[in-house]
């Protein structure tokens, strides 16, 4: 996997473009990440069409969660609830898109909300872009730029035992299964990141 390098020395193995500033919140900085294929960059309104198309689609949600698809409505919220993580904890989630065609593909980046296990780095990829290698490309490129420029440390991933690709993906970037834990009613396999 290449990455692309930057200009500034601070900055090893990710390219920041910009930083989208969200509309009504000045304070709020999400920077513009890019790999050789992609583009990682704050969601704003227009993801939420594309975003929704993601979330309805059965395949793709059959292991988040419960398995429930989202309405515009709850698709709407989830991208809300995304740029809020920011702002709270500085971290979050990015929309990611192809870096030929600009499309929407996807989200890939850090969560952790209350009473979560812990800091999670998760992705989710439109089921068109499925086998692509843009999970596993953008999650390491993600957990690199969190290590190395965030400081983050203690990343998990919580994974279905079903969900095959995932934790192919889990793998590649790095973690290791540590142990199986029951989380809002479901088996998930929790995978440490070192």
């Amino acid at each position: 996997m290449s990455l692309s390098l930057i200009s500034r020395p601070a900055m090893v193995g990710a390219k920041a473009l910009s930083s989208s500033i969200c509309s009504e919140n000045r304070n709020l900085m999400i920077p513009t990440l890019e790999t050789e294929r992609l583009i990682f960059r704050a969601f704003k309104a227009e993801d939420a069409e594309a975003y929704h198309q993601c979330c309805a689609d059965p395949e793709v949600m059959q292991y988040l969660g419960e398995g429930e698809r989202f309405n515009r409505e709850e698709t709407w919220n989830r991208i809300a609830f995304f740029l809020g993580h920011w702002q709270l904890r500085a971290y979050g989630m990015w929309a990611v898109e192809n870096k030929l065609d600009r499309q929407f593909v996807g989200r890939i980046g850090f969560h952790q909300p209350l009473n979560w296990p812990g800091l999670e780095i998760g992705w989710l990829i439109r089921k068109k872009d499925w086998d692509k290698g843009y999970a596993t490309e953008g999650a390491q490129m993600i957990l690199d730029y969190g290590r190395e420029q965030m400081k983050l440390r203690d990343i998990i991933s919580l994974i279905q035992p079903q969900n095959i690709p995932s934790m192919k993906v889990a793998e590649k970037i790095g973690g290791r299964g540590i142990r199986e834990i029951i989380f809002a009613g479901k088996r998930n396999l929790k995978y440490a990141y070192e």
